[in-house]
């Protein structure tokens, strides 16, 4: 699987040369300058494809984010290239078919970031429940008189009913919290649990017009491919409650995103929350101006402990394609 005929020339030079596409975590840095030729962007800015195609020339290991796309055309000026670690968990930016026809390694950080991001994911359905997006706009904008009586009525989420769309890591313990709101929680996954799992797990499943239905609140958990593409559209929507609320901390091309503008224009549903967008960071037109939506910039790993452990998991399996072994989390292998 590895290009071997650049590993006897690597072990005679000690240290792997290593392109970086962005700035981490200062203590993923340190370790990166320590054990390999570091190269990487000092810019802390997006990376154009310029760069990177410059940046690999006789580099033996890639570390990239979601921002680029490798694609062949990338991966054919890296002659050494023996593996590109991801920083993530999603890696449909790398064109993992290429990458194989060359003998290249992919790797990725999974389970590290799982607790973070269904953090997120419940904080994004408090919010959109409790309208604190529109509350905080109208404490700072200097607009706010004092307690009403029916000022900025919110959604109950105790004893309301969560639908989760993809069960598997993070969808799993996205169900775990909302046991501590005495939520009713059904499931949706395209491979059912077995029935001592489901009974382990808690959660009911349901085929996803069902949940789509009943469910107060529809959590998205998916893997982005072909398969889950505006898995939740215009027809989704319409079988939703006018009272749901629709949260997406997975990808955003999993979402129609002017089918969600509509329906949130017109009431069709409650409100959403989002940490991704279908062609970030640009948003479709009319969806900023929604107070019916709370708007995150893609932080569903964003804590310094996550992003660090992501890092030293992104190295660890950098070395150890380099090294000639096969890396803790090869997604090609």
């Amino acid at each position: 699987m590895i290009r071997k005929f650049d590993r006897k020339q690597l072990k005679n030079r000690m240290k792997p040369k290593v392109y970086l596409t962005r700035r981490l975590p200062s203590a993923v840095m340190e370790r990166l300058i320590r054990e390999t030729e570091l190269i990487w962007n000092q810019g802390d800015r997006v990376t154009s494809r310029a760069e990177i195609i410059n940046g690999l020339r006789d580099c033996e290991g890639l570390v990239c984010t979601i921002n680029e796309q490798i694609d062949a055309e990338v991966l054919d000026s890296a002659k050494r290239l023996l593996v590109v670690a991801n920083f993530g968990v999603g890696f449909n930016h790398i064109d993992v078919t290429a990458a194989t026809a060359r003998k290249i390694l992919v790797t990725n950080t999974p389970d590290v970031l799982t607790d973070a991001t269904a953090d997120l994911a419940f904080a994004l359905l408090l919010a959109a429940a409790r309208r604190l997006g529109e509350g905080e706009r109208l404490v700072r904008g200097g607009k706010w008189t004092g307690w009403e009586p029916l000022q900025m009525l919110g959604t109950d989420v105790s004893g309301a009913t969560l639908g989760v769309i993809g069960f598997g890591r993070i969808g799993r313990a996205v169900a775990r919290r909302a046991q501590g709101f005495d939520m009713r929680v059904l499931y949706w996954n395209r491979t059912r649990l077995t029935d001592a799992e489901e009974e382990a797990a808690g959660p009911r499943y349901a085929n996803l017009e069902q949940l789509l239905r009943e469910a107060d609140f529809i959590s998205i958990h998916v893997a982005y491919d072909k398969s889950t593409h505006h898995l939740i559209g215009a027809t989704q929507m319409e079988l939703m409650k006018p009272t749901a609320f629709l949260i997406n901390t997975s990808r955003g091309p999993v979402i129609d995103e002017s089918a969600l503008i509509e329906a949130l224009q017109t009431g069709r549903i409650a409100g959403a929350g989002l940490d991704v967008y279908e062609r970030e960071p640009m948003l479709t037109a009319g969806l900023v101006q929604l107070e019916n939506v709370v708007l995150a910039p893609h932080l569903g790993s964003a804590t310094l402990g996550t992003r660090t452990k992501m890092g030293m998991i992104a190295v660890d399996n950098l070395l150890a394609a380099c090294a000639g072994n096969r890396p803790p989390n090869c997604v090609n292998g």
